[in-house]
């Protein structure tokens, strides 16, 4: 297939700025991918396609405000700094803008003198191994202070509440990004769904801004995957077994949860505790070995999100229900409306 088989008009208007609220108040379209169905629903209406017995499978990622801005010391030229992933103790993989400004060797300072930093090395890919000059730990808290949170290029409101751009159930430091389909849940609308006898596990993905990079070649099949940093417990891969066993449906929360649970499936052929990188491409053509039902937001034009999508539900009904979701006047991407695939 060709990258540009996955590409739709959207018209700009339709790329959601702002989160709706409250959370569960965003559309929700059901796709059913046996015969390309769709219906037009709220969020909170999920929990009635949800049965006892069934497992929801959840991301509690949560991404670190890892923008910050540094003074170059020597010249006092500002360079943003966008920390990407934690190599080591305290160097992290950073994106560097503009990247000519952080040359090898070259300390920048950060937060009025909080803390200091030396680009280390820099990788093929133009990115910066920065060193910090504190405690490894620490950095987080200082991120906490100076830090903005990363949102995508193409939100170009400021977020007021920075909570917003976060899970309700996040707990685990270490996204760029967040897994965009755990924003519509609210507490109460969670504690619903357990009380309906559904069952709810949780794995992480640390997502990263590779999330966002276009496909920039023809052919799907050449395009080389990024790396994220993903973690399955035992607990949580006892619970789908059984659920399986028992002949439930495991539900999928986001295309970070799915590259999990199909990373580890591929790799063991089963559903087993796990930690690991993977860089799982998942197009049409791909057989899926652990999800059941997938929910998911809206996804950019070519990108490798939308392709996943539609490896799941089937070419011909994924653009179809794109094309209705514009029609409909749906909204797009982060924050943006959402989608249940049966």
């Amino acid at each position: 297939m060709k990258t540009s088989d996955f590409f739709y008009e959207l018209p700009q208007e339709l790329i959601a700025q702002t989160p709706m609220e409250p959370r569960d108040a965003s559309r929700l379209m059901v796709i059913h991918k046996e015969d390309g169905r769709l219906e037009h629903k709220i969020f909170r209406d999920l929990i009635d396609y949800l049965n006892p017995g069934d497992c929801l499978i959840l991301n509690d990622t949560r991404v670190i405000p890892a923008r910050i801005y540094g003074v170059k010391k020597d010249t006092g030229a500002v360079v943003e700094f966008l920390l990407l992933k934690q190599k080591e103790n305290n160097i992290w993989e950073c994106l560097c803008k503009p990247g000519k400004r952080a040359k090898v060797g070259t300390t920048f300072s950060f937060g009025d003198g909080l803390v200091d930093a030396t680009v280390e090395d820099v990788a093929e890919d133009g990115n910066r191994f920065v060193r910090f000059h504190c405690d490894s730990k620490e950095i987080y808290n200082i991120l906490d202070k100076i830090g903005k949170m990363p949102l995508p290029p193409y939100i170009t409101e400021e977020l007021k509440n920075g909570e917003r751009y976060q899970t309700v159930y996040s707990r685990e430091l270490g996204s760029a990004a967040a897994p965009t389909a755990g924003l519509h849940f609210t507490e109460e609308m969670l504690e619903k769904i357990k009380a309906k006898g559904v069952n709810i596990g949780y794995v992480t993905l640390h997502v990263g801004l590779g999330t966002f990079r276009p496909v920039k070649v023809d052919d799907v099949t050449k395009h080389k995957m990024h790396s994220e940093h993903y973690q399955l417990s035992k607990e949580t891969a006892d619970l789908i077994n059984a659920t399986k066993k028992n002949g439930h449906k495991v539900i999928s929360v986001g295309t970070t949860s799915t590259r999990t649970l199909e990373s580890v499936a591929t790799k063991y052929g089963c559903i087993q505790e796990d930690e690991d990188d993977t860089s799982i491409f998942i197009y049409p053509g791909y057989e899926f070995k652990c999800i059941d039902a997938l929910v998911t937001n809206f996804h950019l034009p070519e990108s490798t999100l939308i392709m996943l999508i539609a490896a799941f539900a089937g070419y011909d009904t994924v653009m179809n229900a794109y094309k209705e979701a514009v029609n409909e006047r749906y909204r797009f991407f982060s924050f943006g409306d959402c989608t249940l695939i049966l």
